[in-house]
């Protein structure tokens, strides 16, 4: 049984490798970022995202920055730079520094501790489990649960990890999200 969730969950990995480069990574709070404009070396700025998710551009101020993606933020200052300043902008921004993306996993896994998530995606819950080397042989993989806490609220997600590797639900293998806990009870039996 071991060997199989081990087979599943490196399986699981290598198609999550593929599905990296289709992801639109959104940008974060401390994320440092390079933006030009063609033909305005005045106007290259390279600016971390504050706290409270903005930047400071040249000629325009203050930019939000924080859950955009790459494409809308260069539309976002394109528009902005057309409002007033520039006939046409053509603006491109380049990531320097990513956020640091973390999540912690506990209780019954074989390397319990805080991983580094990849930069430009969400990982799911059996990739989290596979970075920590899987579950141990006392784990209770039916009583897996994922703490989150979203706009100051903690949540409590219990998953039942076999309907996703042996019923083959897919769906239910949710993405696991920067500062997300996962804990992993002990088997009574």
């Amino acid at each position: 049984m071991k060997k199989l969730l081990t087979l599943f969950l490196i399986l699981v990995l290598s198609g999550a490798v593929c599905s990296a480069q289709k992801a639109e990574y959104r940008l974060l709070p401390t994320d440092v970022i390079e933006i030009t404009v063609h033909n305005q070396p005045d106007l290259t700025t390279t600016a971390r995202i504050t706290a409270d998710g903005n930047i400071t551009f040249p000629l325009i101020g203050k930019v939000n920055a924080e859950g955009l993606t790459i494409g809308e933020l260069e539309s976002s200052i394109k528009n902005l730079l057309e409002i007033d300043f520039l006939t046409t902008a053509q603006v491109i921004v380049f990531i320097k520094e990513y956020h640091a993306r973390q999540f912690s996993i506990l209780g019954e896994v074989n390397t319990p501790g805080t991983y580094d998530m990849p930069e430009e995606r969400n990982i799911t819950l059996l990739e989290a489990i596979a970075l920590s080397g899987g579950f141990t042989k006392d784990a209770d993989i039916n009583r897996t649960q994922v703490m989150r806490v979203k706009d100051g609220k903690k949540t409590m997600t219990l998953i039942k990890v076999s309907d996703i590797t042996q019923r083959g639900k897919r769906d239910e293998d949710i993405e696991i999200e920067p500062e997300d806990v996962i804990f992993v009870s002990e088997s009574f039996f």
